[in-house]
């Protein structure tokens, strides 16, 4: 009989961690976020741009005080999981790092009003840099 606190918990644990998950998707909020974001470097960190996203549906839009840093315009969203993934849906020129263009997979956060999502391009053989958002909502 010692298994079944074992199983018991393990089974408490997975509930919650999948609910956790199904939740952030269901208590996504929609509307209008504004905050910060930053290219956080390895060795330092980056300039900082204020931000505001807009999630209507399952559309984005959003601006920046710094030009193509990040580069948002518009797209589409979905979220699975702890991952939301962005698809960008406007023309580019070639002269900037198209990195900062917001599009593809972010870990994403939700905690009450507040919204982070990042994407981690550092790996075991190579130290780059971490994009980060956090924002508010405010409407």
């Amino acid at each position: 009989m010692r298994s079944f606190p074992s199983i018991s918990l393990l089974l408490f644990v997975c509930f919650f961690s999948c609910s956790e998950d199904d939740s952030l998707k269901s208590n996504f909020q929609q509307g209008t976020f504004s905050g910060t974001f930053q290219r956080v470097q390895a060795f330092g960190d980056g300039e900082i741009a204020q931000v505001t996203l807009v999630f209507d549906g399952n559309e984005w839009s959003g601006s920046s005080d710094i030009t193509k840093y990040p580069a948002l315009c518009r797209g589409t969203y979905s979220i699975n999981g702890s991952t939301i993934t962005f698809a960008n849906e406007c023309p580019w020129t070639a002269e900037f790092d198209w990195s900062l263009i917001l599009s593809g997979d972010y870990e994403l956060t939700k905690t009450g009003n507040k919204l982070e999502f990042s994407r981690d391009y550092r790996s075991e053989d190579s130290d780059t840099y971490l994009d980060q958002y956090l924002l508010v909502k405010i409407d």
